[in-house]
């Protein structure tokens, strides 16, 4: 009898330490998932602020868009009048005028 009740504490002892490391094996489990969820949300917050900031950067580059090409609108016609310019006097306006152009 001795050897009995020896035995089923025993089995009963083995039954609890896994017991244990099922639970805590499991809560484990459940503290990676949650970290992983909170890691995930993070990334989706930085990819909406990313998504957020796409169409102010395409203003922006839209602004100095239309600022270049006006520029380079002025530096060609410019260039086309001194190109063209028939003597002295229009060769030195022409020439006045692509200077000005390009120091704005």
């Amino acid at each position: 009898m001795n050897k009995t009740i020896g035995i089923l504490v025993a089995v009963v002892a083995i039954v609890a330490v896994l017991s244990v490391a099922a639970f805590s094996s499991y809560n484990s489990l459940v503290a990676m998932n949650e970290n992983i969820n909170g890691k995930w949300g993070q990334v989706e917050t930085q990819l909406q602020r990313r998504a957020d900031l796409i169409p102010n950067l395409v203003n922006t580059v839209k602004g100095f868009a239309a600022q270049e090409k006006n520029v380079i609108d002025s530096v060609t016609s410019a260039r086309a009048k001194l190109a063209g310019a028939q003597g002295p006097v229009a060769r030195s306006e022409a020439n006045n005028e692509l200077s000005g152009v390009r120091r704005q």
